[in-house]
């Protein structure tokens, strides 16, 4: 993209690189951010390098927080023994959104993917099998994308922790197979946790 502005073309190509971010998508907001103020261009860069030198990930979840247990995880309105299992922190934003699920959750991280080069020890699995361990956990919702990957990741889960007293559930599949779980509408999301089915049902 030749652009009449070095300064400019740099900042557009910066911008790009973020994932999901064109360099037509990039030009506009390189040109939105020309024309803001300078303190608010002070107040963006702040708030981007504080996120990445302080941010933490929660002890208890593995959910972006704070401090060493994020809010959620330390909320006294949250059921302790429900627990939701998830990809990563865009998918407990895309459950809370829906004001349908009091439990609390365990991010892994990403899921088992061997094309990719993902393996079990590669996520927080472990940690959940901890969890499950020391915290008197009655269900575990699996919330993962409708994938194979996403599947074989609950089935990995599942296998691994299948003991008596602990409910097993995966959210209905009014979530289309293939979605992730981030783009899906919110309405559908709430009642796909509401409507949860057993997951030795899931895979019949």
């Amino acid at each position: 993209m030749d652009l009449s502005s070095k300064l400019l073309s740099n900042a557009v190509d910066e911008i790009s690189k973020l994932p999901g971010i064109g360099k037509s998508t990039a030009l506009r907001l390189a040109l939105h951010l020309v024309n803001k103020e300078e303190g608010d261009i002070d107040n963006l860069l702040k708030s981007i390098k504080e996120l990445k030198r302080s941010v933490l990930f929660c002890d208890r979840c593995k959910s972006l927080s704070d401090s060493k247990i994020c809010n959620i995880c330390a909320s006294p309105n949250r059921n302790p023994k429900i627990l939701c299992v998830v990809e990563d922190i865009r998918d407990v934003m895309a459950i809370e959104n829906t004001a349908q699920f009091k439990g609390l959750y365990h991010v892994l991280g990403g899921k088992i993917s061997p094309v990719d080069g993902i393996g079990p020890n590669q996520l927080n699995i472990d940690s959940l099998i901890e969890r499950v361990n020391k915290e008197e956990i009655l269900e575990i919702i699996f919330a993962l994308s409708a994938t194979m990957e996403g599947d074989t990741t609950n089935y990995y889960i599942y296998k691994k922790i299948k003991k008596d007293g602990i409910k097993f559930s995966t959210i209905a599949r009014g979530v289309s197979v293939g979605d992730n779980l981030e783009y899906t509408d919110e309405i559908t999301l709430g009642r796909s946790i509401i409507k949860r089915i057993p997951f030795e049902q899931s895979s019949t």
